[in-house]
């Protein structure tokens, strides 16, 4: 069934012109403390979605579109838009989006009247913006054309390079943000491309920049990302940052704090432009959130996720969640890409081992049986540069655990990985879950207005090492648990419940598997479901009326 529409069959659910409208019954548990019982309550609240079904001609802005990370996601768009094949040693190559869950992977859906499960892509659950549609501009510090920075980068294959030369050589970056004292020192030979004048002035200039792709390229929106080098920390200060009005008066002042990529997020917020950062640097302080706040645009990040501290999210929850205690966990790096030179920098490492420690902090803390009050496992990160492997990074990591009865188990692995090709379709995805998170509306309750998603943008966790949340909204690093909040979300929006696994229907000690419109069922006739709130899936999203599905 995989390549077919799905579409919703329930009294809770009408499709519309121009959107699908949702009833959808929440369910959580709040727990409080009673003495020393603990109380659980189970709450009920009703939300109605409204989902956009209209794509917009969305354009993407990269900050670094000149880097590994960025020559290569406008390479592979391409390939992929062009239908690109090469040859290599071992065969034949066609172009794809492996390692994107938009456009690579499958969710559960239900399952028929027999019991097969059905599959079906991620991108069908709700309409969704194509890669291949994607209209790209950007920014850089170097003046290297996109062929020339591919060529530089040395991730894709030569035969490929050829076919893409043609298409990328009168692709430019535009002239970036450049301040020395935020990244590591053997950057400056690139620097031949950058802005100058006061703060205020290069934002300005960036703003411009944004207003000008937008009536050039005839986009409806745009979105932009940072996929440029690691910063060092910036200083968190009041009367600096702490407010918006404070940042925008450092701004104005030329306060050497203000990084460059606080910059890019404060004209892309200002102009109403998602803003989503890739790097591990504090991008978002308070003044940002803040303004984003105020301006009601959504914002994003920190940090690529996408090989060894994904690995690492798994892994930890795992042994967590299998009553096993991890007590040391130790990771190292060696990479020789210009991700890697850049972090040879202590100031930037260090930004880098900020958010690669964080990840396994929220698994620690939800097993007290295994750590006590502020017990945590050694956990130790280490990046090194040698430039001969490349993009080709090496990760080695160890993780030592106490077992039962005063024993221990140490796991050992090693990963070899091309990284761009792995940072490249995560940040395919974050574009496209924030666009599609621009068009979700909802109410709550009786509300008779409509609202949007936080400003800062949480269901993207999945995709980052140090996710950005809300204030008063816990932290979630497990991958299974950020995975589930993007697909669950998705599925409310066409009104279907959460996944559960719980399988009842096949728990039942003599399961009788018969159809009962269209609704697998082992229960008697005493307890069989009322057929209109069966769900049926059929073809097309669209073509039904405004009354379709009405009790």
């Amino acid at each position: 069934m995989e390549g077919s529409d799905v579409k919703v069959e329930s009294p809770n659910v009408k499709y519309h012109d121009d959107y699908i409208e949702a009833v959808y019954n929440y369910t959580t548990t709040r727990v409080r403390k009673d003495g020393n019982a603990l109380i659980a309550q189970p709450l009920s609240t009703e939300y109605t979605f409204q989902t956009q079904t209209k794509l917009p001609r969305l354009g993407l802005m990269l900050v670094g579109m000149g880097g590994n990370n960025g020559s290569t996601l406008i390479a592979s768009i391409l390939a992929n838009k062009h239908a690109m094949q090469w040859h290599t040693k071992t065969g034949k190559m066609q172009a794809n989006y492996y390692g994107s869950i938009t456009q690579s992977s499958t969710v559960y859906l239900g399952s028929t009247d027999s019991g097969e499960e059905v599959f079906i892509p991620m991108q069908q659950l709700l309409p969704m913006v194509h890669p291949n549609d994607l209209i790209i501009d950007g920014w850089d510090i170097s003046s290297a054309n996109m062929a020339e920075a591919m060529e530089r980068a040395q991730v894709l294959d030569y035969n490929l390079q050829e076919q893409l030369r043609p298409y990328l050589t009168g692709i430019r970056p535009r002239p970036s943000i450049y301040i020395p004292d935020f990244i590591a020192a053997n950057q400056e030979d690139r620097a031949n491309n950058v802005l100058t004048g006061t703060k205020q002035m290069m934002l300005e200039q960036v703003r411009r920049d944004i207003r000008d792709f937008k009536e050039s390229s005839g986009v409806d929106k745009i979105i932009v990302l940072w996929t440029a080098n690691t910063e060092r920390f910036s200083d968190v200060q009041a009367g600096l940052n702490d407010t918006s009005e404070t940042l925008l008066n450092s701004i104005r002042n030329n306060e050497s704090e203000v990084s460059p990529s606080t910059l890019f997020a404060v004209a892309s917020i200002l102009e109403g432009c998602t803003y989503i950062n890739g790097s591990p640097q504090n991008t978002f302080v308070p003044g940002v959130i803040e303004l984003a706040e105020k301006k009601k645009v959504f914002i994003g990040g920190d940090d690529f996720k996408s090989g060894q501290t994904k690995v690492k999210s798994v892994l930890v929850d795992f042994l967590v969640s299998a009553g096993i205690k991890p007590v040391s966990v130790v990771s190292y790096n060696h990479l020789g890409n210009n991700d890697g030179k850049n972090l040879s920098a202590p100031k930037t490492f260090r930004s880098k081992e900020i958010s690669k420690s964080n990840v396994i902090d929220d698994m620690v803390k939800a097993n007290r049986l295994l750590y006590k009050e502020n017990e945590h496992p050694d956990h130790m990160v280490v990046i090194k540069y040698v430039p001969y492997v490349g993009d080709s990074k090496r990760a080695m990591d160890e993780y030592t655990s106490e077992i039962m009865m005063g024993g221990h188990n140490t796991m050992v692995i090693h990963n070899t990985c091309e990284d761009s090709l792995l940072a490249t379709p995560l940040m395919i995805d974050l574009v496209v879950l924030a666009e599609l998170c621009q068009r979700i509306k909802f109410k709550v309750g009786a509300d008779q207005s409509y609202q949007g998603f936080n400003s800062v943008l949480s269901i993207l966790s999945y995709l980052c090492k140090a996710p950005l949340v809300p204030n008063n909204t816990p932290l979630v690093n497990s991958l299974f648990r950020q995975r589930a909040c993007i697909e669950n979300i998705f599925r409310a929006c066409i009104g279907l419940s959460p996944l559960n696994h719980m399988m009842l229907e096949y728990k039942h000690q003599n399961i009788n598997l018969s159809q009962n419109n269209g609704l697998i069922s082992v229960f008697s006739k005493k307890e069989a479901i009322d057929s209109k709130n069966v769900i049926k899936t059929s073809n097309g999203v669209q073509g039904s009326s405004d009354s379709e599905g009405e009790k």
